[in-house]
């Protein structure tokens, strides 16, 4: 019996090796969700940077004036999202983490849920506000 015969050694069952999951029997979703938000934030930093400098010294007139075009709304809509997902998938995996009571732990989960979309439904109103020109 050669090396290559030999099964791997390892902590999981057969159908978690087949299903690809670890402990916690979710897989890697929230893992790859967080870093796919993590490149686009950093991607859409630097145009958000960029307008963030173009409002410095601006009034309220010249503020409205920037943000009134549809580009910059879409780049800050797209920041503003990839944002609140990011934070909602991170104080998840906290609170999952750090919470041993399962009832506090739910409603911990369901009020960050909460907060989040709180959030991005407030800034996405703010923003297209601003855009319309209303």
């Amino acid at each position: 019996m050669s090396a290559t015969d030999t099964p791997k050694r390892s902590m999981r069952t057969p159908l978690g090796r087949v299903r690809n999951l670890g402990a916690a029997h979710s897989g890697t979703s929230d893992f790859w969700r967080q870093r796919i938000t993590g490149v686009a934030m950093t991607l859409l930093m630097i145009p958000v940077l960029v307008i963030i400098m173009m409002l410095l010294g601006r009034n309220q007139v010249g503020a409205a004036q920037i943000l009134s075009s549809i580009p910059v709304a879409v780049i800050l809509l797209l920041f503003i999202f990839a944002s609140a997902w990011h934070m909602k998938i991170g104080m998840q995996v906290v609170i999952e983490d750090y919470v041993h009571n399962e009832k506090l732990k739910l409603v911990s989960v369901m009020l960050n849920n909460f907060f989040s979309v709180a959030v991005a439904l407030a800034s996405t109103y703010a923003i297209l506000k601003l855009s319309s020109g209303v």
